[in-house]
Formats: C-alpha cells, structure tokens, sequence
C-alpha cells in the first residue's frame, strides 16, 4: 500500500491500465451474516474493483425500494454496525487491497461517537465513506477525524449540485467523487449519457479526484455506456435485487445465490472493461 491509501492507490492502477473502475454495493448482512460476508469476499475475483457495503439503516431516505428491502432483511437478521465492522475486518484477512467504502447514514456514526466509529473503521480496514444525510455545511465534525486516520469522506455530487456549491461539497473530501446521475431515489430512472458526460466535465474542472457515476445503472450496456465518459460506474440495486430474486418463501437464501449475484458482477465489468474482469489494478 501507498500513502495515498487503497481508493486511491486502485483508481491510480486502473487509470495507468486504460481501464474503468466497477463499484459493487451490496448491503452487509442482507439475507444473513453468512450469506452477505461470503458475497462479499468473492465480490473481487467476480469482477469488483471497489466495493460499496451498505450498513443497514432503518429510515434509509435517499434509497429506492431494493436497497430499503435489503436494510430491512439485514437489520431482520441482527445485522448491527459492529458485526458490518467484523465483516471488513474479517476480509481484510484474505484481501488488503480491495477498496472498501462503508455507505450509510449519519445517525448510527454520530450516535456511536465519530471518534469511536472512525477509529473501529480504521481498524476494520475501511478505507472511505459515504454518509449520503450529511450536508457539506456539516462535513466539518466527521472529515477532519476521518482524514487524521487515512479515511476519505467521499462526496455525493448530483444533477442539481451547481457550480457556486461544488467547492464546498467537494471541500472536505476525498477518495473519488460519486456522480448521482439522476435526482431521486437509488435504482428507479436512469440517465442520458450526454448529460451525464456534461455533468462529468463540469466536475472536473473543480478537482482531480476520480469521478464515478451511479443511480440507475442496471446492466453490462448501461456499465459500459457510462463507463465511457467516467472512472468509473457504480451498480448497486441490481445487485441487490437478484439477491431478492433467490431467497425462498422464508426469506432464506436459495442454493446458487451467490453464484447469481457474482455472476452478474462478472457481466458488469467485461462491460466496464471491455470484456476483462481481473486485469492490472489487482
């Protein structure tokens, strides 16, 4: 590892190798513990660069109906921020260089304490985070913390985020900038290339972080059209979804679940990396 950390290290390594980054969600405990943590190591030999683990939230505004679902199968099956945290510590046994960025909400760090939460993270192996409830104006309690121990805060930058707010959303934060592509809720609409790739070049012309895009993007086509005018491409409520789409009567996981949702991990990155899914970021 560099000074610069796992995102960036990883991001530096795709750039170099003409490649575009894959950015899995998944919701950490979603069906089960079991079940999510095995999901969870196999995201990067499936095709994952970087991974997005959701910690279940019970009031997750800014999610569409799949991930508020998976929230609740997680927190159903006992899924707490500690055992999310012993999730990423329990990887980072078998992977150090896989990029993980917790996604959740404020209240539970803040509830915890930010000093408490950021020091387990670190020790955890987390490397950035995306707490999608909490305004620029406020990042200054959580950030300074965060970047002290070699965490980014990564900023959520939307359609409607002008010019004259930019270099204060982006202000505080590090890692990579996440491009919500369309306005509303995670997995409903997707958006139009050419206004993606505008919004894209009015973003870089206020920082050098790498930009990746997300909402709404569902298959290997859409990866890859996306993928074309960015860094790289995040796809989360797919991958949520087919792990809806195998869980039994009980809300248990069928036989071949995880295989289904590595599979369709493996499809997202030949279209976001032109047909190779392990290549020179590893």
């Amino acid at each position: 590892m560099t000074a610069e950390g796992r995102i960036g290290a990883r991001f530096r390594a795709l750039k170099a190798a003409g490649r575009r980054g894959l950015v899995s969600f998944i919701t950490a405990g979603d069906p089960d513990a079991e079940t999510s943590a095995r999901i969870l190591r196999r995201l990067p030999a499936s095709g994952a660069d970087l991974i997005e683990l959701g910690m279940p939230f019970s009031d997750p505004m800014a999610d569409g109906p799949a991930i508020q679902a998976a929230s609740q199968r997680a927190l159903a099956a006992g899924q707490t921020v500690r055992r999310t945290l012993d999730m990423v510590a329990d990887f980072r046994r078998g992977d150090d260089a896989t990029p993980i960025i917790l996604m959740g909400y404020y209240n539970p760090i803040y509830v915890r304490g930010i000093d408490n939460f950021v020091a387990e993270a670190k020790a955890a192996g987390v490397d950035g985070l995306i707490v999608v409830d909490l305004p620029a104006e406020e990042a200054h309690e959580l950030a300074p913390i965060a970047r002290t121990a070699g965490i980014d805060l990564v900023p959520l930058v939307a359609p409607t985020t002008g010019d004259d707010r930019l270099p204060l959303v982006l202000r505080e934060t590090g890692g990579f900038v996440y491009y919500i592509s369309v306005t509303g809720i995670t997995g409903t609409t997707s958006a139009v290339v050419t206004d993606v790739a505008a919004a894209v070049n009015r973003i870089r012309r206020h920082t050098h972080l790498p930009v990746a895009i997300g909402f709404g993007i569902r298959t290997p086509d859409q990866a890859a059209t996306m993928a074309a005018v960015a860094d790289g491409v995040v796809v989360g409520s797919a991958l949520v979804s087919v792990i809806a789409d195998n869980l039994d009567s009980q809300g248990h996981a069928k036989p071949g679940l995880e295989d289904a949702v590595c599979d369709l991990v493996g499809r997202l990155a030949k279209g976001v990396n032109g047909g190779a899914v392990k290549g020179a970021a590893e």
